[in-house]
This record gives C-alpha cells, structure tokens and sequence, in this order.
C-alpha cells in the first residue's frame, strides 16, 4: 500500500498550508511576529484594542519597524482597523454574492445596515464610448448617480451607475438617494433585471476616490463593472463599484454549463 502524505499540521482548511512557512523554514521575522499578533487578535475579541507598537515590539523582542510591518498586513487583509488614533480588531468581511441582487439586500442579508451617501447626481449627453454598454445612442442625455457605500455608518466603497434619461426620466425627483436603485427601477417603473455581465479585478484607488472612501491610497480595492440588461434583454446600465479590500470578499456559487 502505498504511503500516504501526512495532513499538514498545524493547517486549516482554507488557510495557506503549512501556514505559509517555505519548506526551508526560514521564516521572515515580521511574518513570525505577524503569526502571534494574529493569536492576540483572536483573543482581543472583535472592537478590542491592540497594544501600541512599543509595547509589541517590547513583548515579541523585535523592532519597532519589524512590528510595523506586520501590522501593515494585518490592516491591508482586514484583520485590524484604525479607531481614532490607535488600532483595534476588526470584524469579519462583508460577503457580497456576485449576483443581481442589490448591494443592500447583500449588506442585509449579514445583519448589517446598509446606506448610501450620494456624491452626486449629472444629466450629461452620452459619450459614444458610454452608449452601447446601456443601449443609448451618442449624445443621448444620460444620468450618473455617483454615491459612496455604506454598511452600519462605515464607507465601504463608491459606486457609480450610468443609465438612460429615458429609462428614469424623473430620477432626479422621486428618488431617494439613500435607498436602493434596483428597487426604485423595480418599483417605481416596472423594470426588472433580466441578466448582466461582470468583470472582477483588483485595482487602487485613485487619491479622489480614497478620500471619498477614507482609505489610504495603497490599500488594494476590488472593481466590479456590470453590464445589466432588463427582462427583456435591452441594455439597462453600467455599473462600476469600487469596493475596499480589507473590508469585502465576494461568493459565487458555479453550475456546469
């Protein structure tokens, strides 16, 4: 019989396996000072504050720059937060489904509340390379409804929606900024979602949209743009969503074709 591979130890499904030491075991020593800080997380607690840097790098025997440095890791994966001037455990990430469900019915459905901050709402004539993604043609006046998202009164990403005048000719007065736009397309107008197109990247923010997001420009952003069409297949809008790193994870669930 032949000799089977031991399960690696200590590993969890889903984490790195042999938690991320090379097999050589030399080991960077901000990632081993990463490794402790992280079981100090887990019994901080979630909103439980970090010790400061000097006293980490007192405890652990290291730098304070070696501290540092894991703590950058640990902020840039959502582990911790800033909290007026120090740090304290953050809570798990949002999972938003990559689905035609609305962002708020996603924020939700974890318990949370969802809100929007609106940046701002333009009329403006469709640029041609606008048009086909929402079925408009050039020069066609077109809204963009710009607004930053929320989750419980924490900015969690921006959103920007194009769509025809047409299609919401009085979006400019009977919509709620704060609310919804899939259900005020729904309810208000009679438009259902028939399917969309998106495409998933990682990118940074640009220095407006990490001030608006209130992140540091560095922190690595995930980028949706969607491609929605109505119920009966006629371009909708254009979507692109910016969403913070730290603070997201998105599920899919996948059929064979």
């Amino acid at each position: 019989m032949e000799e089977q591979t031991p399960y690696p130890a200590p590993h969890r499904p889903g984490s790195p396996v042999r938690s991320g030491i090379p097999e050589h075991g030399r080991i960077p020593k901000y990632y081993a000072v990463k490794a402790r800080i992280a079981e100090l997380l887990d019994e901080l607690g979630e909103g439980g504050a970090l010790p400061t840097e000097r006293d980490l790098a007192e405890r652990y025997e290291v730098a304070r720059e070696t501290v540092r440095q894991a703590l950058r890791e640990l902020l840039l994966e959502g582990r911790l937060r800033r909290s007026g001037r120090g740090t304290v455990v953050a809570g798990p990430k949002l999972e938003q489904p990559l689905s035609l469900a609305s962002y708020t019915e996603g924020v939700r459905r974890q318990g949370r509340r969802p809100g929007r901050h609106l940046i701002g709402l333009e009329r403006f004539p469709c640029p041609p390379e606008l048009a086909p993604g929402i079925g408009a043609d050039a020069g066609e006046p077109v809204w963009h409804l710009e607004r930053v998202l929320l989750a419980d009164d924490e900015r969690v990403g921006l959103e920007s929606t194009y769509v025809r005048v047409s299609r919401a000719p009085r979006l400019d007065v009977d919509f709620q900024p704060d609310s919804s736009f899939y259900g005020y397309l729904r309810d208000s107008l009679g438009i259902s979602f028939g399917d969309a197109d998106e495409k998933l990247e990682t990118v940074l923010a640009t220095p407006r949209e990490a001030l608006l997001i209130g992140t540091p420009p560095a922190l690595p952003m995930l980028l949706i743009h969607r491609f929605s069409r109505d119920q009966d297949g006629r371009p909708l809008e254009r979507v692109r969503s910016l969403y913070r790193g730290d603070r997201f994870s998105f599920t899919t669930r996948l059929r064979p074709e």
